[in-house]
Order: C-alpha cells, then structure tokens, then sequence
C-alpha cells in the first residue's frame, strides 16, 4: 500500500487501496461514456475496485466510501489531485443528535437556493444538482451521510405516512418521495406546513432548485405534477455506514 499522503499515480493504483481528494470530481456512470453517476466533492475518500486497465480509456472503478456509491474516475482529472488515504471511517450520529443538526441542513438548503443554479443528472458538489444530489449534500454539510440516489434514501429512511391533504406526520427535514408505484424516483425536503424544497429537471420541473407544496390547493404545475406522484414520506434517524447498497 502507497505512504499515506502519497499523490495518486497509474502505478500506485491497486483494488483495495483508499484515496482522498483534494478537489471536487465527477464520477462517471461506465469506463466509456460521459453520463456522470455521481460527484465526489474535495475531501471524500474513495476505494479502488477493480485494476486500472487500458481498455477502460483512462477510467479507473471505484467505490466512494462515505455512501458506498460505485463509479468510474478520470485519471486524468485525478492527476495530482487524490492522496492516499486510511479506509474511511463513519461518523454513526445517533438519532437525537441528527435532530439538532436539522437547522443547519435547512440554512444550507436556503443558501443553496439562493445561489443561480440548473438541474444536473448526477450533480452533488453544487451548485447545481440532482434531486438526491440535493438531499444528500444538505444533510453531509453537517456530517450526515445519507445513501445517493433517491430509491435509496426512501429505503433508508423510517417510513412515515403522508397524504396531500395530511402532512400532519412531517416535521422539518424529513425527507418526501415521489415517483411510480414500483419505484421512488425524485425526492424533496419538507420544510413546513406540506412545504418542500427540491432540485427538479426541465420536463415537470423547474429546472433547479425550488420551493413546492403538497397542498392540493396549490395548482401550479410543478407543485401538481409531483403531488400526483406522491409516494410518501421517511424520517431520517441514522447515518449511513458506507456500506454498499443494492
């Protein structure tokens, strides 16, 4: 295994050994294409997967440890920009302890509103991202590690029941999951009252980071399409470990 600190190069590269990086990175869905999966902001820790091989044009497989998220990095972007590391270790917060970090997540959530921003397919370092993107770096800009993608989240979360016309069960900071009746595909922050922020795309969206309601009153089209889609809602009361998830 390379020193720790050692820069990240072809020869140093084995399956197993652990990197941190030094700046924010984009983490591709195959060897091939230019689809991202994922980011992977400054200071996350990834492990090697599988051998560097020249048939993968560059791209070396890993996995991102805080998350467990599989992807493919450039070496290179990687070049000078990843040292190696420990296995990264979790931050397990108890369940009364995440409860008083909420604030913080929902500031984050305010200033990164604030911010110009588009929808990004894969996007977690900001300021544009995806919708579990968006969940996922607002909750770890307070350590608290949540799975990426959105079916995921619904999955890790302790379940709540919600209706449009009673969001009485949500608190601030739960987590609402839309999508088809098979499977969770988008999901927002509740913020009060059947209020949620999201990152939502062009087609049904707003193209960004926006504010929409449960409230059936609330017709907009953004807000109707989604509430249309309303698949329930899930507390989050655990950090993730960084285990891989199906």
């Amino acid at each position: 295994m390379p020193t720790l600190g050692t820069p990240i190069t072809p020869d140093l590269i084995s399956p197993g050994s652990c990197w941190k990086l030094l700046r924010g990175q984009n983490g591709y869905a195959s060897p091939t294409k230019s689809g991202l999966a994922t980011q992977a902001a400054a200071g996350r820790c990834f492990k090697v997967a599988a051998p560097l091989r020249r048939e993968n044009q560059g791209r070396l497989q890993v996995v991102l440890l805080e998350d467990g998220y599989p992807c493919w990095l450039s070496m290179d972007e990687l070049a000078d920009q990843a040292v190696a590391c420990e296995a990264w270790q979790p931050c397990l917060l108890s369940s009364s302890e995440i409860t008083s970090r909420l604030n913080t997540v929902l500031k984050w959530l305010q200033a990164s509103a604030g911010l110009k921003n588009t929808y990004l397919w894969g996007g977690t370092i900001g300021p544009d991202l995806d919708c579990s993107g968006l969940v996922q770096t607002a909750f770890a800009s307070t350590g608290i590690w949540l799975p990426r993608d959105a079916y995921q989240q619904e999955r890790f979360c302790k379940p709540l029941a919600v209706q449009a016309n009673d969001v009485n069960a949500l608190r601030s900071g739960d987590l609402i999951f839309f999508g088809t009746p098979e499977r969770c595909t988008h999901v927002g922050i509740h913020l009060e009252n059947g209020r949620y922020i999201h990152s939502s795309g062009i087609e049904h969206g707003r193209n960004g980071i926006g504010i929409d309601s449960l409230n059936p009153q609330d017709l907009h089209p953004v807000a109707s399409h989604y509430r249309a889609e309303l698949r329930g809602a899930g507390r989050v009361t655990r950090c993730h470990d960084g285990s891989t998830l199906p």
